[in-house]
C-alpha cells in the first residue's frame, strides 16, 4: 500500500479566512442605534460592517477594520476595542462568505465594539443606523416586562423544559432558563444579553436557529429582526460586554456629545442597560463620581426650569491624575422590576 513521503501532508480542501466585524453603537436620546450594512444577495436581511482581513495591504487588524468600514459607510471610527473571535463550525452562511471564497472555506471573525459620539447622517445607501432593540426586542424592560416574553419566549421555553429527554435535563434547562432570563430569585441581569440569545438559539426559538436547521420541531420562531450569518449573535455580545463596563468604566462619555444635561446622561444609560434608573440615587453617584463638571451653560430643552450642562472631565481617566486613583465607571441604581412570566416547576 502507498504511504506518503516524510514531511508530506494532504491537500487542504478548506480554507480559513480571517474576517472582522464593527458593531458601531451610538445614541439618539433615548435609542440604542447600531450602524448596520445590507448587502447584495441577503434575502433583505441587515448585518454589521464586515470584511476580509487583508495581510499584505493592513498591518493590524484594528487598521483593516477602520479602512473598511470607512469604504462601507463613510464612517470614521473613533473609540474601538477587540471584542470576542467568531469561529464556530456551521457560522459560514453564505451572506458571509467574501468574494473569491467557496462552500468549503472557514470564516473566522474577529469583532470590535466602536462607539460614536452621535449617530452622525449616513451617506451611502444600504446603510443604517438601527435600534438594537429591534434585534432584541426582550431586552427592554424601561416600560416594564416586554410583552414578547411572557407572551411568547416564556411559552417556548416552557415547551423546551418539557421535551427534555429525562427529568435531570428538565432540571438543567429550567435552571438554566432562570438564570439567564432573572425568574424567581435569581433577578434579571443585563449583561447576560448573550446568554440569553444563545440559550434562545439552542432551544430553537430564533430564525438563525430554524436557518440552521434547529428550530424544526417547535411550533414557532421568534421572527423579529435576525440578521444575517451569526451577527445577531455578535450585537448580543457587544451589548453585553457594553452593558457590563458601564459600571467599571466611565466608557458612556465616548457616546455622549461635549455638553450635556444630568438628565441627557441618565436617559442614554437607561438606553443602554435597557432599566429605568432611580434619578435621585443615580444623579448622586454621578456627583460623588467626580466625572463631570458643569460648563457654565444651561439648557432650556428640558421643557422645564433651565438645566445645568455638565462635560466629562477627561483629567479624571488620563495623564498623572489616573495613576492616583482606581477609575471607575458609573452607579446604576437599577429600579426593580419583577416579571409577570413563570416558569413552571419541573
Amino acid at each position: 500500500m502507498g504511504h506518503m513521503s516524510d514531511g508530506a501532508r494532504p491537500p487542504l480542501t478548506t480554507r480559513i479566512m480571517i474576517g472582522l466585524n464593527a458593531v458601531l453603537a451610538a445614541i439618539d436620546g433615548d435609542r440604542p442605534l447600531v450602524l448596520c450594512t445590507k448587502a447584495k444577495g441577503d434575502k433583505g436581511l441587515w448585518g454589521l460592517p464586515y470584511g476580509p482581513f487583508d495581510p499584505v495591504r493592513q498591518r493590524t487588524f484594528e487598521l483593516g477594520l477602520r479602512d473598511f468600514v470607512a469604504e462601507q459607510t463613510r464612517m470614521r471610527l473613533g473609540y474601538v476595542e477587540q471584542l470576542y473571535t467568531f469561529g464556530d463550525k456551521g457560522r459560514e452562511a453564505p451572506s458571509a462568505v467574501f468574494e473569491g471564497g467557496g462552500a468549503e472555506d472557514r470564516i473566522v471573525s474577529v469583532g470590535y465594539l466602536a462607539l460614536a459620539p452621535g449617530a452622525e447622517p449616513v451617506a451611502m445607501e444600504n446603510t443604517a443606523w438601527r435600534n438594537w432593540y429591534d434585534h432584541f426586542p426582550w431586552e427592554d424592560w424601561r416600560d416594564g416586562e416586554p410583552r414578547i416574553l411572557s407572551e411568547r419566549i416564556i411559552p417556548a421555553l416552557q415547551n423546551w423544559v418539557d421535551d427534555a429527554e429525562s427529568p435531570a435535563e428538565q432540571r438543567n434547562r429550567r435552571d438554566r432558563v432562570v438564570l439567564a432570563f432573572g425568574y424567581e430569585e435569581s433577578g434579571w441581569e443585563e449583561e447576560r444579553t448573550l446568554d440569553r440569545y444563545e440559550l434562545l438559539y439552542e432551544a430553537g426559538i430564533v430564525t438563525e436557529a430554524e436557518q440552521d436547521g434547529l428550530g424544526e420541531t417547535l411550533p414557532f420562531q421568534i421572527v423579529e429582526a435576525p440578521m444575517i450569518s451569526d451577527h445577531r449573535r455578535i450585537l448580543a455580545t457587544a451589548i453585553g460586554r457594553l452593558r457590563g463596563k458601564l459600571r467599571y468604566r466611565p466608557i458612556i462619555f465616548e457616546m455622549m456629545p461635549p455638553a450635556f444635561t444630568l438628565l441627557d446622561l441618565q436617559r442614554s444609560v437607561e438606553a443602554i442597560i435597557g432599566f429605568p434608573l432611580h434619578k435621585q440615587n443615580f444623579r448622586r453617584g454621578i456627583d460623588n463620581s467626580g466625572l463631570v463638571v458643569k460648563t457654565g451653560n444651561v439648557s432650556a430643552e428640558t421643557g422645564g426650569r433651565p438645566a445645568a450642562m455638565f462635560r466629562f472631565d477627561r483629567s479624571r481617566v488620563t495623564g498623572k491624575a489616573a495613576q492616583d486613583r482606581t477609575i471607575k465607571g458609573l452607579t446604576l441604581p437599577r429600579l426593580r422590576q419583577s416579571p409577570n412570566a413563570k416558569l413552571r416547576a419541573s
